[in-house]
C-alpha cells in the first residue's frame, strides 16, 4: 500500500510493542504488522520477547525499526517506542497495538486522511456505541469505567480505551513523570496532559468492532481488565499532579 501518509501527517510515525507468547498470537501479529509496515510510514517496535523466529520476521519486514527497553514491563517497552519515534523527528506519533489487523486493514488509511482536518495535541480512535456492544460484557464495563474517569478530568465524554490514536511527539516529554510500572497508566496519563496543557484532545468515532475470536473471555481475561483498570485510574490521578506548562518556557 504505496502511500504518502509520512510526509503528509508532517514526519508521521508508529509506535508500538510486541510479544509474541503463543502461535495463534505469532500469526496474528505477522498478519497485522505486516499490513501495518506498509504504509510507507516508520514503525518503531519494541520486543518484550518473542523467539528468534519472530524477530527474524520482524527484521524482514520494510519500515520497521527494532528498539531496546532500558527495563522490563510494559510502559518501559512502550516509552522505548515512543521515545525512538520522536527522536525520529516525528512531529506525531500514531500508538498502537499489534494486533489490529482489522484495524490496519479497513480503518487505517480513513482514519489517518480524517486526521489531517483536526487540530489536536492527542487524536483519539473512538468507537461507536454499537461496535462497543460487540467487545466482552467485563470488558466494557472496566473501559466504560476508565472512560468516565478520563471523562471527569477532560470533560470529554469519549471513548479512550479503543486503542490507536496519534498524539504530537512533544506529548512523550511529560510520561518523564511516570514510574516504570506505569503499565496501562500511560495512555490515560497523555490524554489527560493533553487536555491540561490546552494542547487538544479530540475524538474520531468509527465502526470499530471487537474481532469475533476475541469476544470471548475468562477469568484470567477478567483478572486482567481489573488490572488495566487500576493502572488506569493511577495515570489519571498522577496527570492530575503534574506542574507543566505549553509550551514550555
Amino acid at each position: 500500500m504505496e502511500n504518502t501518509l509520512h510526509k503528509e501527517h508532517g514526519q508521521l510515525a508508529i509506535a508500538t510493542i510486541t510479544w509474541a507468547r503463543q502461535t495463534d498470537e505469532e500469526n496474528l501479529l505477522r498478519e497485522a504488522l505486516t499490513i501495518l509496515s506498509s504504509f510507507n510510514v516508520p514503525v518503531f517496535i519494541t520486543d518484550g520477547g518473542s523467539g528468534e523466529s519472530f524477530i527474524e520476521f520482524l527484521y524482514s519486514l520494510p519500515n520497521i525499526s527494532l528498539c531496546q527497553a532500558e527495563a522490563t514491563g510494559l510502559w518501559p517497552q512502550v516509552k522505548s517506542s515512543l521515545m525512538a519515534a520522536r527522536q525520529s523527528g516525528a512531529s506525531s506519533i500514531l500508538y498502537t497495538e499489534p494486533d489490529k489487523k482489522i484495524f490496519f486493514q479497513f480503518h487505517l488509511d480513513s482514519f489517518l486522511q480524517a486526521a489531517k482536518q483536526q487540530q489536536y495535541g492527542v487524536l483519539l480512535a473512538s468507537r461507536i456505541a454499537p461496535a462497543f456492544s460487540t467487545f466482552p460484557p467485563f470488558q466494557q464495563h472496566c473501559e466504560t469505567t476508565i472512560n468516565y474517569c478520563c471523562a471527569e478530568v477532560t470533560g470529554k465524554p469519549f471513548d479512550y480505551t479503543y486503542g490507536p490514536f496519534l498524539m504530537n511527539s512533544e506529548l512523550v516529554s511529560p510520561t518523564e513523570h511516570l514510574e516504570p510500572g506505569a503499565g496501562w497508566g500511560w495512555r490515560p496519563f497523555v490524554f489527560c496532559m493533553a487536555h491540561r496543557l490546552g494542547m487538544g484532545l479530540q475524538a474520531l468515532p468509527g465502526p470499530y468492532e471487537c474481532p469475533p475470536d476475541q469476544r470471548h473471555d475468562d477469568p484470567t481475561e477478567r483478572i486482567y481488565r481489573m488490572k488495566q483498570l487500576q493502572e488506569s485510574i493511577k495515570g489519571i490521578v498522577a496527570a492530575t499532579a503534574v506542574q507543566m506548562e505549553w509550551p514550555p518556557v
